[in-house]
């Protein structure tokens, strides 16, 4: 399966242009337009993790196997990036728009230009602000969950301070500003702690999901907190920064600090075998089986479900993950 860039999709919008004005043989009455499968353009933010990148590869893979002829962007963390190329998907005509929205708002104004064009859109891996009545649906992970599930970790693991009265400080590294990831981290994991006066949320700061940030971030940190008791991080990208930096400053991650995070990278579960990390709250990237199934429910006229969760776990410091496999990224 050939996959075409946005750059690809633009000199072929140039080639059907400048045809427009020219000879075009007309089919005779009988003949039938050949198509073969559909076409679905796909803005991905990025590949700014091995999340990502597997993200990306599960779309791929998947619309290989059912024959679906994918037109892919990566938008290199813009949004305007993606806006473009959801309107060269547009001038394209391609039957079906999915797209992974880096922001939640802003979106608007492209999707009533799709949904004028008659192309239905689908919404995937995070969520968005918009009128339900420019989208078709959501695939992806549940972030407020997500947040959750780190909450009720710390509820059990920190049960004997919490009943000494604590107080039990907590370093928060979230996601991109405005995305439904980070937002539903935040909002999942206060849920859940806020009962609970004890755990207090000394510092907050975002590092955009990039293990750079993680790293420059915890190394200020560091050196502005002397008691931190928990780490929580949006994503492993960015605990992998963290623990550099941890272990940098000749502490301990997992020992003198519990490290919650969210995806489930292998190199983490790795960590979290050693001991650096605590707590893994599963991110499942390998949602292009389910993306190419509504992808192909959408092109033909049919509705779908308007929000659909993929299936994802936790892994703990107290399981046995010996007969894990292989996570794939």
């Amino acid at each position: 399966m050939e996959y075409i860039t946005e750059k690809q999709l633009f000199l072929l919008l140039c080639l059907g242009l400048s045809l427009a004005g020219g000879c075009v043989k007309q089919k005779s009455s009988g003949e039938l337009p050949q198509k073969q499968g559909i076409i679905l353009g796909f803005s991905q933010i990025g590949a700014e993790s091995a999340w990502r990148t597997c993200h990306t590869r599960s779309v791929k893979e998947a619309a290989a196997q059912a024959g679906v002829q994918l037109l892919f962007s990566n938008a290199e963390q813009k949004q305007e990036n993606q806006i473009r190329a959801i309107r060269s998907f547009i001038a394209y005509q391609v039957d079906v728009i999915a797209f992974v929205p880096i922001v939640s708002g802003g979106w608007d104004n492209v999707l009533m230009e799709a949904r004028d064009a008659g192309i239905p859109v689908l919404v995937t891996d995070r969520k968005i602000d918009s009128d339900e009545g420019l989208y078709a649906g959501f695939i992806g992970t549940d972030s407020i969950a997500e947040g959750r599930n780190a909450g009720l970790f710390l509820l059990e693991k920190f049960k004997e301070p919490l009943e000494r009265g604590g107080p039990i400080r907590i370093v928060e590294l979230s996601g991109t500003v405005g995305s439904s990831a980070a937002t539903g981290r935040a909002e999942g994991f206060r849920e859940v702690l806020a009962p609970y006066p004890q755990f207090q949320i000394v510092h907050s700061a975002s590092g955009d999901f990039l293990r750079s940030k993680g790293y420059e971030l915890m190394q200020s940190i560091l050196a502005s907190y002397s008691n931190i008791d928990v780490i929580f991080s949006h994503n492993d990208g960015m605990t992998l920064g963290v623990l550099d930096a941890v272990k940098e400053a000749s502490l301990k991650p997992g020992t003198d600090m519990a490290i919650v995070t969210v995806d489930a990278e292998q190199a983490v579960i790795n960590a979290l075998i050693r001991g650096e990390v605590n707590c893994v709250i599963e991110c499942n990237p390998k949602q292009g089986p389910g993306i190419i199934r509504l992808a192909q429910t959408l092109a033909r006229g049919e509705s779908i479900s308007r929000l659909i969760h993929v299936d994802e776990t936790v892994f703990y410091e107290w399981d046995d993950l010996s007969a894990l496999p292989p996570r794939g990224y």
